[in-house]
């Protein structure tokens, strides 16, 4: 009989295996946050087609025409915009008549035009870094809800995996109370821990919706490449190329040209004015001249460098405004190295001790099953144990998905582009 009922719990729990295995997993709640897997899609790819729709490109687009337009002024030949002026005079008799044409053309000062046109490479240089610097951060950005999804995924998986533990376990109760062996009540304390694995299999699901929203919020996708896993760059000392860091100081370099070419402006344009006058009369009016000439002038500003001043002050306060920022920048940078290769070390020495966990872990429940088959020990015990076991092995799924996230953080914290 005891054979008998073996054979029956056997192929009970056979059945309720092979019924989990072709069945499609149905989200516990309606709501539900679709995301596709696309073989064809790599991380630098999730990253760049990030980027082309991430709001920051309005502004990066308009550094680059702000750097342009820069460049286009120190190219120009003349300091500013010339002026064509033109004056008719005419006496009371109507026989005189004087015209004067002038134009006035403002001139680069000594060293001027030099530095307007280091200004513009200081600019475009500075914009083409903060796009680096920004896709960098998108960079973060994604990686951080890659593997946020991936690890609700685990937790989401594993929940249904103990989902299936769990009813074939109360079928087996069920059976064994049906033939005597074992009380009532344990199948009311099965019921009960199948219900509370239930719950928290909807609060994995509501949790790997919400990593799913985020990653389809950030990458305006609902596609993840199928993989991106990257290799750890291993880096002692954090490097000053990190693309934040060489942000910062191409906008400091851009900043000290600006200074330097408003210094040069200096009391003002020197103004070039080159003129023509016509003196001719009509019936021989003896007023006149008779004569056309031509005349040159320079116009040269002084006393006027105090009136810069002002300006100077107030570039020099947001200089040093960004001079203190990289400084801040480079601590930060510093500790996020520092942090990401402690985490790094960390989940490397935690993965080894979780598989050992969870080896211990399911030969201890082997033990416990087979004490339980043949009634050695309680239900309770048993829960307790399979309880133990189900969270050491979602453990060593953790760590290892958290190792390969850490790889991904250090290489974002050391500023390495996917």
């Amino acid at each position: 009989m005891f054979v008998l009922n073996l054979f029956i719990q056997a192929l009970t729990v056979c059945l309720l295996v092979a019924t989990v295995a072709v069945a499609e997993p149905k989200p516990k709640v309606a709501h539900e946050d679709p995301i596709e897997i696309d073989k064809s899609l790599t991380l630098a790819k999730v990253v760049d087609l990030t980027m082309g729709k991430f709001p920051d490109m309005a502004w990066l687009n308009s550094l680059e025409e702000e750097a342009v337009a820069i460049k286009q002024r120190g190219e120009s030949w003349t300091a500013g915009a010339s002026q064509a002026g033109l004056r008719y005079q005419n006496m009371t008799s109507g026989t005189v008549h004087y015209v004067d044409a002038v134009v006035q053309v403002p001139l680069w000062n000594l060293g001027q035009r030099d530095a307007e046109q280091e200004r513009g490479i200081k600019a475009e240089n500075s914009a083409d870094l903060q796009s680096v610097a920004t896709k960098l951060r998108i960079a973060g950005l994604v990686r951080g809800a890659l593997w946020d999804m991936e690890l609700q995924k685990i937790r989401y998986e594993q929940a249904r995996a103990e989902i299936n533990v769990f009813e074939q376990l109360l079928a087996k109760v069920e059976r064994r109370v049906e033939l005597g062996d074992l009380p009532r009540a344990d199948v009311l304390l099965a019921q009960t821990e199948l219900l509370q694995k239930l719950s928290t299999l909807t609060l994995a699901e509501a949790e790997l919706m919400h990593a799913r929203k985020r990653y389809s919020s950030i990458t305006q996708l609902t596609k993840v490449p199928s993989v991106y896993q990257e290799k750890l760059v291993d880096l002692k000392k954090l490097e000053l190329n990190h693309p934040a860091f060489v942000a910062v100081n191409s906008q400091i370099e851009r900043k000290q040209a600006e200074i330097k070419a408003l210094k040069l402006v200096g009391s003002g344009q020197t103004n070039l004015t080159v003129g023509v006058n016509s003196d001719r009369t009509q019936n021989n009016d003896p007023r006149s001249n008779q004569t056309e000439s031509f005349n040159i002038g320079v116009n040269i500003p002084f006393g006027g460098e105090g009136h810069l001043q002002p300006q100077i002050a107030a570039h020099n306060v947001e200089l040093n405004r960004l001079i203190a920022d990289r400084d801040q920048l480079y601590r930060d940078l510093e500790l996020a190295h520092h942090e990401a290769e402690h985490n790094l070390e960390v989940n490397e020495a935690e993965l080894e001790i979780a598989n050992e966990l969870k080896r211990v872990a399911e030969e201890h429940l082997g033990m416990m099953q087979l004490s339980f088959s043949v009634g050695e020990i309680n239900l309770m015990d048993l829960l307790k144990t399979q309880s133990r076991t189900q969270q050491a092995i979602l453990g060593a799924k953790e760590r290892a998905i958290m190792l390969e996230r850490d790889i991904a953080l250090y290489n974002q914290a050391v500023g390495v582009l996917p």
